[in-house]
């Protein structure tokens, strides 16, 4: 059976490390390198309830877009919601290894994932180096059906947007919080710009540029990757188990 570090590499080959912004913290980020993983839970994000699940399904490993261990830990102990965590999943031992910005910037990663999930042909990244990619739609949409698409795709818990005064053919997308990308993307003629976590001046300044922008939520938009690396694993690893957790879902809910 693989090891986790050799699980760790796999997907490295996916998403290079080389590509994680120098602030991220990816990789092996919990457990022994060296462990056999027969399974191997996949997930957005690792909380208690992603790792009770874990422990339900007998996995040796969870696999996340989202960081473990983000902000540097000064105590592992059950008196913060962090530190709960990481007891739980190293006394359940399961290691965790996370695959973020990289993962974003790669190619077939979060944000071609999304270009896909809203059938844009042709995608390429937004700018030199950007995580972002704009494509194009086969056809352009009244804005009214591009929304309906949006949430027939994503199922986000709600959207707010702002109405750029254009029909819907070129769109930009980034997956979670790239808000501060949309300047770019009334600079190259895209009619929307498909996101998450915009600030009040985003929308101001999208009418502005006549962007019709999206926020689609940052769980949405993001969990798109996780068939793809379950698939990935799947293909690279045939002899172990690999499934999308069921129980990680969208956090934020919208009272109308």
């Amino acid at each position: 059976m693989p090891t986790a570090g050799e699980i760790e590499a796999a997907l490295y080959k996916l998403a290079p490390r080389a590509l994680a912004a120098e602030w991220d913290n990816v990789g092996l980020l919990a457990g022994r390198a060296d462990r056999e993983v027969r399974k191997i839970l996949v997930s957005l994000d690792i909380t208690e309830a992603v790792v009770e699940e874990a422990e339900r399904m007998g996995a040796d490993l969870i696999v996340s877009h989202h960081p473990l261990i983000f902000h540097p830990a000064k105590s592992v102990t059950d008196r913060d919601p962090a530190g709960r965590l990481l007891l739980r999943l190293m006394e359940a031992g399961l290691s965790a290894v996370c695959m973020h910005t990289n993962l974003d910037a790669a190619r077939g990663g979060v944000n071609d994932a999304l270009a896909a999930a809203l059938g844009l042909d042709t995608a390429a990244p937004l700018s030199e180096g950007g995580i972002e990619r704009v494509g194009m739609l086969p056809e352009a949409l009244p804005l009214p059906e591009f929304l309906a698409k949006v949430k027939a795709a994503l199922s986000p818990s709600g959207m707010r947007y702002a109405d750029g005064g254009r029909p819907i053919r070129k769109v930009a997308v980034g997956g979670g919080a790239c808000g501060d990308f949309l300047w770019e993307a009334a600079a190259i003629g895209c009619d929307a710009f498909v996101t998450a976590d915009l600030k009040y001046n985003h929308f101001l300044d999208a009418q502005a540029l006549g962007l019709t922008v999206i926020d689609a939520g940052h769980f949405p938009t993001e969990d798109v990757v996780c068939p793809v690396l379950v698939n990935y694993l799947g293909a690279q690893f045939p002899q172990l188990a690999i499934q999308k957790s069921a129980s990680h879902r969208e956090a934020i809910q919208y009272y109308v």
